[in-house]
């Protein structure tokens, strides 16, 4: 018996967010931590970037795994990875295990993202594939909303070792949810090469240029969304003085236009003018932002032109995946893990950039660097 399609696109949302919750909830606490550990910003930003390089590196690992062994048994261990490693957060006596078990945590949450594309390519295709996405898009946007709300208001309760208490509850309830979903790949419709061989299967898709078109273009706008998010708490807490629980407000709003953005993809008949107008648009408001921020304009100016940037990004992000899933169903997990470990691979690699000398101007450059380059590709890909 399968479960319903209710009940199958919650999960899926769900666990679509599960990697980006893991990483924002503790943003309002970045500043305090700094201050816990004794160390720099930067320092502190890199526990973003091993969580990304996690993501990146963790869904490598279970998307030929979930081709081979099927969906349920990889998304469950996964889990049970991510109940330990967040112990070993919550206890870090310093910023470097904190780091190290940041970097278990990215490689947990993985397998809910790479399965709950894969899930959703098993049991969708064409039209309906691309609502299922935009659906797990808008859900998975909920998450960002979420998340630096509830560690915000945390903050007035506990210490940044109490969100993560509360991730480790979540991670628990997610278990029991997901123990209740069942198997989408049929062993029949598994590969039969051996796990180790399995692995192989990323070259064939490496070279296909259509293919690493839509996953390089989704990855950059990755990068204009995650120079935001690693940069937000300092920009917003200490250039702007907003409160932590100002800040997780702030941090909701913005994420709503990824809801809107990402929702907006599914009215397109064409993904591909989707493709072309949010990564237009992405490029144009980075520009703007970018002026906001590089001028030091109120914050005002500066959450207005995020605001769009955000939304034309999120548009991007359903669209490039069902065009490039739906060209690979045959290995839905292996493209599926290659479409996120390079997005979050490109994230890992933006987060401490905007670290590096004024956050703001550092910020700036690396949100039109990505924006450039994206469009750039589009134009190339005709």
């Amino acid at each position: 018996m399968q479960n319903s399609k209710t009940f199958l696109l919650v999960v899926l949302g769900i666990l679509a967010a599960f990697g980006p919750f893991v990483t924002d909830m503790y943003l309002p606490g970045l500043p305090a931590m700094t201050a816990y550990f004794g160390t720099t910003a930067s320092m502190v930003q890199l526990g973003i970037t091993t969580a990304m390089l996690g993501l990146a590196f963790g869904q490598i690992i279970v998307g030929p795994l979930s081709d081979k062994y099927g969906r349920r048994k990889p998304l469950l261990l996964s889990l049970g990875v991510f109940f330990f490693s967040t112990i070993g957060c919550i206890f870090s006596w310093n910023v470097e295990v904190f780091i190290f078990f940041r970097f278990l945590q990215g490689m947990a949450g993985a397998g809910g993202i790479v399965i709950s594309r894969s899930v959703a390519t098993d049991c969708y295709s064409g039209k309906e594939l691309a609502k299922a996405f935009a659906m797990i898009s808008a859900v998975n946007g909920l998450a960002p909303i979420i998340a630096p709300i509830v560690g915000g208001v945390l903050l007035k309760f506990t210490n940044w070792q109490g969100i993560f208490f509360a991730l480790l509850v979540l991670g628990i309830l997610l278990l029991l949810l997901c123990a209740q979903l069942k198997e989408s790949l049929p062993r029949e419709k598994r590969i039969t090469i051996s796990a180790f061989s399995s692995f192989q299967a990323f070259l064939p898709l490496l070279v296909k240029r259509k293919f690493m078109s839509y996953v390089w273009v989704q990855a950059l706008i990755l990068g204009v969304i995650f120079a935001y998010i690693s940069s937000s708490p300092f920009i917003l807490q200490q250039h702007y003085e907003l409160s932590p629980l100002m800040y997780s407000f702030c941090f909701a709003g913005n994420a709503i236009a990824l809801i809107i953005g990402t929702t907006w993809a599914s009215y397109f008949r064409s993904m591909r003018k989707g493709v072309l107008l949010g990564v237009g648009g992405s490029f144009l408001l980075s520009i703007l932002t970018a002026l906001t921020l590089w001028f030091e304009l109120p914050i005002l100016y500066f959450e207005g032109a995020l605001f769009f940037t955000l939304l034309f990004s999120g548009l991007v992000m359903p669209t490039t995946t069902t065009l490039a899933l739906d060209a690979e169903r045959q290995k839905a997990g292996t493209a599926s893990a290659i479409l996120g470990a390079v997005g979050f691979l490109i994230g890992g690699i933006v987060s401490p950039l905007v670290g590096l000398g004024n956050i703001l101007h550092a910020t700036a450059i690396v949100m039109v660097a990505c924006s450039f380059i994206a469009l750039g590709l589009m134009c190339r890909n005709k």
